[in-house]
């Protein structure tokens, strides 16, 4: 069935919305500790910490904090491990996500992704999972001035889709998404099955609307119809 909705532009958050990445993170770090003679993480607290990027989870296995003489070193470490396993993804779309590109692309509405994830990577994955030559806009920190929470990554998002803020959608599973949403003024969706802190309550985001599982986005997107 095709889509039945008003909205003419679909923006995205990368890991953690549209594709669940954590898998390779779960890797690389626990490739990390192995060069350091430490124990593997718990997958859980990766998970739930995957969405603030390569500084925390380095911060999490290794309990330093940015001042650790080592920090930095280890960081670059566990980014080249990350760029390696990319080559050999284990990421997946998340469940019903793949149909709707599917639909939108059919239906002649412009989808794109905003990330705070650097190109060098959010490239290689999408290449890798065949969606970058689908995807319409891909806005990353290399490419505007301000990161997500501003929302300038959206309105650039917006303006190289040709779409008005006031029917397109941006959908993320982090506060800041939400925020960015807000300050652009599209219409903000929460992706609560995403990679939330564990005192991370999407219901207190102030989003318009809330996911609880990524293939409903489709049946949301379908209410989604203006006079």
């Amino acid at each position: 069935m095709s889509l039945r909705t008003s909205i003419e532009c679909v923006l995205f958050d990368l890991d953690g919305t549209l594709v669940d990445t954590a898998p390779d993170f779960v890797l690389v770090v626990n490739r990390l500790l192995a060069e350091h003679d430490k124990l593997p993480i718990d997958t859980e607290l990766v998970y739930q910490t995957v969405s603030d990027g390569a500084r925390a989870l380095v911060k999490l296995a290794f309990d330093i904090t940015e001042e650790h003489e080592s920090f930095a070193e280890l960081s670059q470490r566990l980014l080249g491990l990350y760029y390696e396993q990319l080559q050999d993804t284990q990421a997946l779309l998340y469940p019903g996500m793949g149909d709707l590109l599917s639909k939108l692309d059919d239906a002649e509405i412009g989808w794109g992704i905003v990330t705070n994830k650097p190109q060098k990577y959010s490239t290689v994955l999408l290449e890798k999972l065949n969606l970058l030559s689908r995807c319409k806009s891909l806005v990353c920190p290399e490419h505007v001035v301000n990161r997500k929470p501003h929302p300038e990554p959206i309105l650039l998002a917006c303006q190289q889709l040709g779409c008005s803020t006031e029917r397109t959608v941006y959908i993320g599973d982090h506060i800041r998404d939400i925020q960015a949403a807000k300050n652009a003024d599209v219409i903000a969706i929460a992706a609560a099955y995403g990679y939330l802190a564990t005192d991370a309550k999407a219901e207190e985001w102030y989003a318009d609307f809330i996911l609880h599982s990524a293939d409903q986005t489709e049946s949301l997107l379908n209410l989604l119809k203006f006079a």
